[in-house]
């Protein structure tokens, strides 16, 4: 569940280098503005993706694509699927397509590679990650997206977003799903139980744990087995306590991961990871936990759950709608607190990319970049579009509602995740680079030089090939 797992963000610039000044600003400015009506009580659906969606009336144009067979690759399962798969299907009513959802792996980029080897490559394939574009691209398996993707693009779409999907000037990807990954969840009756408060500052945010722990309720909630979530936790710290111009520096590998940056970066994460009492079943018992259930525990159990908040995106909300919490009342959110001066927002993403260059390859890219596509997910639930012409009525809660507008307030001038920026052997495979190294740290948080080391190695040497 990639995006459940992996929606990701970052104020400031994405690979194609916007002012860090102006990143600087926004942090502060997205920072405020997201979820100022997210502390209080919202009347509005749980945004468990129970909705049913109702068929938008059509603004964008669509040919006729009878009998044509359409095949779309993503890593998304469960909800998210289910939700993606409503999008599908209003495309196949308006076009007369078949489309079919092809479930992928991670790294996509792998398993595309074996489709592509094998002569069955899907039409269009959901990439999570700017490098995985930039490399589908390099292998010649990316086709560039046509005259009315682009048009749709134009028109609803920041260039900022435009230009995450492209390369060296072409554009090939539609970023149809978006990201807030600075973002921590809180069960609410346990944080009143405690006579807790929601922080503002990573200090706050620790004295808090302790509070929460001291009324007999673990405190955080920590999906170690999936060591993507380990990478949202450190870019969080890092963007706020580095700032925008070392984040960039380190996404490119133009500083080593042994630089005084990364050191203070993980010696703050390891004020917490270092605390097993402060984490849902401890050190190990977090490096068993995988995402989904790393939410669900923390809303089920009313005021003795296993964890009181947990860190994650605004797709977190998908996996509380499968509990008997609701948005806005039961489960609250505040931003990731801030480390340096400013609270951080890192963004991510999914990207469709067409991978044929066919008629219906191109018409379901422009679908996607169309509002018309983006309501019908957003009126399921868990899910933000990076698409500006949304009308924001069309998300279920005042939660998603403002964590969307926040998104769209901040412009181009945001951060992408930086694991996703990088090569995806280092920064996007499982039991390797970057997500194995965390996972290794988050075992033993106190030999940080070490786990400095173990990053720059692998990071050299992905960079290199």
């Amino acid at each position: 569940m990639r995006t459940t797992r992996r929606a990701r963000k970052a104020l400031g610039t994405g690979r194609n280098g916007l002012g860090t000044r102006r990143a600087a600003v926004a942090i502060v400015a997205v920072g405020a503005v997201a979820l100022s009506g997210c502390s209080g009580d919202s009347s509005d659906d749980k945004g468990s993706g129970d909705a049913t969606s109702k068929a938008p009336a059509a603004t964008v144009q669509l040919p006729k694509l009878d009998g044509e067979k359409i095949q779309v690759a993503a890593v998304w399962t469960g909800p998210e699927q289910e939700n993606f798969t409503k999008v599908l299907s209003e495309f196949e009513k308006r076009t007369g397509a078949t489309v079919t959802f092809v479930p992928a792996q991670d790294p996509i980029v792998n398993f595309l590679g074996t489709k592509i080897a094998g002569g069955s490559p899907p039409d269009v394939a959901m990439l999570p990650q700017v490098g995985a574009i930039q490399q589908a691209v390099e292998k010649k398996w990316a086709k560039p997206a046509g005259a009315e993707a682009k048009a749709q693009l134009a028109k609803n779409y920041s260039k900022g977003w435009q230009d995450l999907g492209a390369v060296d000037g072409t554009q090939y990807g539609v970023y149809f799903k978006a990201a807030n990954k600075s973002l921590v969840w809180y069960n609410n009756a346990a944080f009143e139980n405690a006579g807790a408060a929601a922080p503002k500052t990573w200090q706050d945010f620790l004295k808090a744990a302790e509070t929460i722990s001291a009324s007999g309720v673990t405190p955080v909630s920590v999906a170690g087995a999936d060591g993507w979530t380990l990478t949202d936790w450190f870019e969080n710290i890092y963007l706020s306590q580095a700032g925008p111009e070392k984040y960039d520096q380190l996404a490119k590998h133009e500083i080593k991961w042994t630089d005084g940056s990364v050191k203070d970066a993980l010696t703050t994460l390891g004020q917490l990871f270092g605390k097993p009492n402060l984490i849902a079943g401890g050190t190990d018992g977090a490096l068993q936990t995988e995402f989904p259930a790393s939410v669900t525990q923390t809303f089920t159990g009313g005021d003795q759950p296993k964890g009181a908040m947990v860190f994650e995106g605004d797709f977190v909300g998908v996996n509380i709608g499968q509990t008997e919490a609701k948005i806005g009342t039961d489960a609250k959110v505040f931003p990731f607190p801030a480390v340096g001066t400013d609270s951080p927002v890192v963004t991510g993403g999914d990207a469709a990319v067409a991978l044929k260059d066919t008629k219906g390859a191109q018409a379901l890219l422009t679908f996607l970049a169309s509002t018309d596509a983006a309501k019908i997910w957003a009126e399921a639930g868990g899910f933000v579009s990076p698409n500006k012409s949304l009308d924001a009525a069309a998300y279920p809660n005042d939660v998603q509602r403002d964590i969307a507008k926040a998104l769209i307030a901040a412009g181009d001038d945001f951060r992408f995740d930086m694991s996703d920026q990088m090569p995806q052997s280092f920064g996007g495979t499982p039991g390797k680079g970057e997500w194995k190294a965390l996972q290794d740290f988050l075992k033993n948080p106190k030999d940080v030089a070490a786990i400095q080391q173990q990053l720059e190695t692998a990071a050299a040497k992905a960079y290199t090939s």
